[in-house]
């Protein structure tokens, strides 16, 4: 025998051991859905899943059963993410935004069989219980509460059942290729598609996220999760964190511009991850107020692309670097994260921050490519077009109750994304397949145009669609929402353009909305759009 190194299942259970025994005093600040703050540790949290764990295995819970949230981003929350997950039940979090109808759908789908709800969501879930057909426990993430009781017979407290648990419960040491959790995507068309994740996947993601080059979490660190624990599990922060054992703040339901920057300053948040529409109440707040959001030294933006006007802003205004990252739910969901490499930095300023804009580069453990239409690599040239795929550890093989050969193609996942990828591997997204405009035979990025139309001042929000053209197939219109006492004209909001793309790619129209459409995860529905406005420039 050579000898080798001894072989552990890589478990969600383990992450969560881990920051009790090693960082059992850090802080986790949580806003509780009523209101107030209260202050706990990762100890309590790791103690408090470990007797969840027990009390679902009281209720006689089979193996991989499935374990529903509809909830803010609370401790509680966080206390189920491990407590469900290690004791070898799968964590479904629920995007409580569906409308109904998706909610029973994902719900019968998957099989929940119990289903845990923040006190906002009782009378949703009380509107739809009848039409569940597997749930058999509903249990309320509060202490005892009759006026909750009374609209949901047999509702179960969470408090309760937390105390019914055996203290010196341990983690089960089960297959690292187990499921975990589980996430449906937004289903903007169709029905939502189930992403099931294993505890393998979720570590690697974890030492993914961490790497110094990706997010790089640290011990000294306070990240704030505006992302929602329901999103792609928060984005893989939770499990992140309990690994570096980073404090947290959990936000709970309040996720506007003035609760965050309180948030901040009081609890001196370090990191904080989000999407761009949150990002923008958050600025336009700290501005208002004159907070300089002192402790804050990064924000992570995905979700959507991230307007270079919002980059500049962060770090202009706020010393705040803006960490620009992407990935999608099939992908856990982080595939590829702005860093700078070393030659980087010989580069003049201006240089540095215009590099800073795009998606940045695969981490280890994701591998990008970009495909023409007959299915071959194009050049990484920072110029040709092509449809984005992956595949790595923490990447989807299969969608739930799907098989590979419906998913892959060749062994890639199709992203749906058209990119290009330059020598050194950083990726632009230029837009979705379904969204970029084909004018002329020529490719228009609707992003790239979005990206100039929300830095108007004039302008609050901003989204571009293809119209329908009878010479050129095709052309750009900007869907534009006014500032709060803005009244720009059409004008005034196309001259942004000037100066900054080829004449031919600005949009031939402005039209005013007073709202853009948005899905349940705030991306912004251009179908909805298109089949509002596609018809502007005929006739």
């Amino acid at each position: 025998m050579l000898g080798q190194m001894m072989t552990q299942p890589l478990l969600i259970s383990s992450l969560i051991a881990h920051t009790e025994r090693y960082h059992n005093t850090a802080e986790i600040y949580s806003v509780n859905t009523g209101g107030g703050v209260e202050e706990t540790s990762w100890g309590q949290v790791a103690l408090n899943a470990r007797k969840l764990a027990s009390a679902l295995t009281g209720l006689g819970l089979e193996p991989q059963a499935r374990c529903g949230t509809i909830a803010w981003n609370n401790r509680r929350h966080l206390e189920i993410y491990f407590g469900v997950s290690g004791g070898g039940f799968v964590c479904h979090t629920i995007n409580p935004r569906l409308f109904p109808e998706q909610l029973v759908y994902i719900l019968n789908h998957a099989e929940d069989k119990v289903l845990f709800i923040d006190k906002t969501f009782v009378p949703l879930v009380a509107a739809i219980r009848d039409k569940l057909e597997h749930l058999e426990h509903v249990v309320l993430m509060e202490g005892t509460d009759e006026e909750a009781a009374k609209a949901l017979p047999g509702l179960k407290f969470y408090d309760d059942l937390v105390a019914s648990g055996d203290d010196a419960y341990t983690w089960p040491q089960i297959d690292e290729n187990t499921a975990s959790s589980l996430c449906y995507t937004s289903g903007t068309t169709g029905n939502p598609k189930g992403v099931l994740y294993s505890h393998r996947s979720t570590v690697l993601h974890s030492f993914g996220v961490n790497m110094a080059d990706s997010l790089g979490i640290k011990a000294t660190d306070i990240v704030l999760p505006v992302v929602p624990m329901f999103h792609v599990n928060a984005w893989g922060s939770p499990y992140a964190c309990a690994m570096s054992g980073a404090r947290m703040v959990m936000p709970g339901p309040g996720l506007d511009g003035p609760s965050l920057v309180k948030l901040i300053d009081c609890y001196k948040v370090s990191i904080a991850l989000g999407v761009p529409t949150i990002w923008l109440g958050l600025l336009g707040e700290a501005k208002k107020i004159g907070s300089k959001l002192e402790s804050l030294q990064s924000t992570v933006v995905g979700g959507s692309a991230c307007p270079p006007s919002m980059i500049t802003s962060f770090r202009e205004d706020f010393g705040v670097d803006t960490v620009h990252a992407w990935g999608m739910t099939e992908m856990s969901p982080l595939g590829s994260v702005n860093r700078p490499l070393s030659k980087h930095l010989e580069l003049p300023i201006e240089a540095q921050h215009s590099l800073r804009e795009n998606q940045g580069r695969p981490v280890f453990g994701v591998e990008l490519e970009i495909l023409d239409d007959d299915g071959q690599p194009l050049p990484h040239d920072g110029k040709a077009q092509g449809d984005l795929v992956t595949r790595g550890h923490w990447i989807l093989d299969a969608y739930f109750r799907s098989t590979s050969e419906e998913t892959l193609t060749n062994g890639w996942f199709d992203t749906g994304d058209v990119a290009t990828m330059d020598p050194d591997g950083y990726v632009t997204i230029k837009d979705r397949s379904k969204d970029i405009i084909k004018s002329g035979g020529e490719w228009i990025s609707s992003v790239e145009l979005e990206n100039i139309a929300i830095a108007h001042p004039m302008l609050a929000d901003a989204a571009v669609i293809g119209a329908r053209h009878e010479k050129w197939d095709e052309r750009p219109i900007l869907v534009a929402v006014k500032a709060e006492g803005q009244d720009p004209s059409e004008a005034e909001v196309l001259e942004v353009f000037e100066g900054k793309i080829a004449k031919w790619q600005v949009p031939d129209r402005v039209v005013f909305t007073d709202v853009l459409p948005r899905n349940a995860t705030g991306k912004v529905l251009k179908r909805n759009l298109r089949e509002e406005f596609g018809e502007v420039l005929i006739g």
